[in-house]
């Protein structure tokens, strides 16, 4: 069947990818206490896809659809090995805060791509006003401590390593990867009426972990791991992310792709940080300042900008 989007349905998907996925930031942070990065990513990934895919087979869904396996595999190497993988290699040389304000011009490359969708983004004010203050507001979510990061050296934040130029370009190829990803789920993936979002969702996620599986082969992650020495933090942390961050945000990301515009449905990267920061007020003591409290004012502005069309009923992701 075509996908049906009801209002109820797209409220609690956009939900899930702006606070869940949100939440995940320090759930990963947790996870990785314990875990090498490739090998989280391979467990994690293994474990939900599978897990999905178990549930689409017992509905009795196509899950082994030629078409879809082929297509999901594609856009999940890109989608989510890619972009996460270059993500932790330039975390090696990049702030984390630097990080978070390259990854919010996600938005913005989804915008650049979306072809289909030129006329109607570049057409209309609101739109290009609301990701233009979406990547504004996530870098006033951030500038005290990027600023401060490039004060105490003198220079640029970053720049205390010799390569962290190169750290940047993967970000910005990570960011690249990941709305090349986006659009072709939301555009290749799905033309076949046969194809199942959840099922989609479930081979995308286990061609990403066969790709973490052999980086953490190699990276020698998985010889020298003690899984019996992972604290329970960690592994606790790890099955949040299975199956809030992976079955269920993930999955929703797939599906609103297919009834909403690509566009719109990117906010979630400005969104995201902000909810990042909360979490470790809540949880880790930390303080917010009124220059990140304006950056939150003017994410949820850009998020109405972007998104002010009503989310009615949409039979087509075209749009």
């Amino acid at each position: 069947m075509k996908p049906v989007a009801t209002r109820l349905g797209v409220i609690v998907a956009y939900f899930l990818i702006y606070v869940v996925w949100g939440s995940t930031y320090y759930f990963i942070g947790v996870a990785l206490r314990g875990l090498p990065p490739f090998l989280l990513g391979a467990l994690r990934f293994t474990v939900a896809g599978g897990l999905l895919l178990a549930v689409c087979a017992l509905r009795g869904e196509a899950v082994l659809n030629r078409r879809l396996v082929l297509r999901s595999v594609v856009s999940g190497f890109v989608l989510l090995f890619v972009d996460m993988a270059v993500v932790m290699l330039a975390q090696r040389w990049v702030s984390s805060s630097l990080v978070a304000i390259v990854a919010s011009s996600t938005a913005v490359w989804i915008m650049a791509l979306d072809a289909p969708m030129w006329r109607r983004n570049f057409r209309n004010p609101a739109v290009v006003a609301g990701v233009a203050a979406g990547f504004l507001g996530v870098g006033m979510l951030y500038a005290e401590q990027f600023l401060a990061e490039g004060g105490a050296g003198g220079g640029t934040p970053g720049s205390a390593h010799p390569d962290s130029e190169l750290g940047i370009l993967l970000l910005v190829f990570g960011c690249v990867s990941w709305a090349v990803g986006t659009l072709y789920a939301k555009y290749r993936s799905s033309d076949a009426e046969e194809v199942n979002a959840f099922a989609g969702s479930a081979w995308q996620m286990i061609s990403a972990s066969a790709a973490f599986w052999v980086c953490a082969l190699v990276a020698g992650e998985v010889a020298e791991t003690d899984l019996g020495a992972v604290p329970a933090a960690s592994w606790m942390s790890l099955a949040y992310l299975v199956m809030f961050g992976s079955i269920a945000a993930y999955s929703a990301y797939i599906w609103l792709l297919k009834v909403r515009p690509a566009t719109e449905v990117a906010t979630h990267a400005y969104v995201n940080p902000f909810v990042a920061v909360f979490l470790g007020v809540v949880l880790g003591g930390e303080t917010v300042t009124w220059i990140q409290l304006c950056g939150l004012g003017v994410i949820l502005a850009s998020v109405a900008l972007v998104g002010r069309r009503p989310c009615g009923v949409r039979r087509s992701g075209r749009d």
